[in-house]
């Protein structure tokens, strides 16, 4: 995973606004063989707007069957890419524990609907 930059240029309340971040399960995984970094495949339902497929480098921290049927919040309007041969449609949202290679994946603190808009 890409470190952080420490600041960020400013960005504009539109900016935020065109970013489409919704909540979603996931309801399978698998590893990733072909992947340089260890990483999982993951299909994350978002209710009306379908199951989308995400390449997630949490290896170190989650084990794919504890992922299923966990809440997650991911960016779902970035375009997709080609990662170690999978598509991945959406970016899954997560925060790096820094000197480790684990992340902690975001997600809300109670079931909301899948799909729903984070705002």
């Amino acid at each position: 995973m890409a470190e952080p930059t420490e600041a960020a240029e400013p960005s504009s309340v539109d900016d935020f606004f065109r970013t489409e971040i919704r909540a979603g399960r996931v309801v399978k995984t698998e590893a990733n063989a072909k992947a340089r970094v260890p990483a999982y495949k993951l299909w994350i339902d978002f209710g009306e707007h379908g199951v989308k497929q995400s390449s997630a480098q949490i290896t170190a921290r989650y084990s794919a069957e504890e992922l299923v049927g966990r809440m997650v919040v991911a960016v779902t309007n970035f375009p997709p890419r080609r990662i170690a041969g999978f598509r991945s449609e959406v970016l899954v949202l997560g925060v790096p524990v820094a000197g480790t290679d684990e992340v902690v994946l975001l997600a809300p603190d109670a079931d909301v609907p899948l799909g729903a808009r984070i705002s």
